[in-house]
């Protein structure tokens, strides 16, 4: 394992920033936000009222869910992508050999 911080990690850790900027963002508002502000929804089930918790709750909440998603997405689309990639290249490079790369004789 290297020092370096790239790949996975780099990605999983803009997320966590992602998330935590919002929950500070919906804080701020809470607290020096207008005073007319009314309460929310999360996830249409628990209401929330618009102090710095309940802002901030309903940001990270909200934004963690829907970027976790689609992070999880991109997980999956990769590992997929990236086995297809692996077993393509395995093909390729016992092609040479004389040798099938999936085990069965064409």
């Amino acid at each position: 394992m290297t020092g370096t911080f790239g790949g996975r990690r780099f990605v999983v850790a803009l997320y966590a920033l992602i998330v935590a900027i919002t929950g500070v963002v919906g804080a701020i508002l809470g607290t020096f936000g207008p005073a007319d502000l009314t309460s929310v929804r999360l996830l249409g089930v628990v209401e929330l009222q618009p102090t710095p918790l309940g802002l901030a709750v309903y940001g990270v909440v909200t934004v963690g869910l829907v970027l976790g998603v689609l992070l999880a997405l991109v997980a999956y689309v990769s590992r997929w992508a990236d086995a297809e990639s692996a077993g393509q290249r395995n093909e390729t490079e016992s092609a040479g050999t004389g040798v099938e790369g999936n085990g069965e004789n064409r």
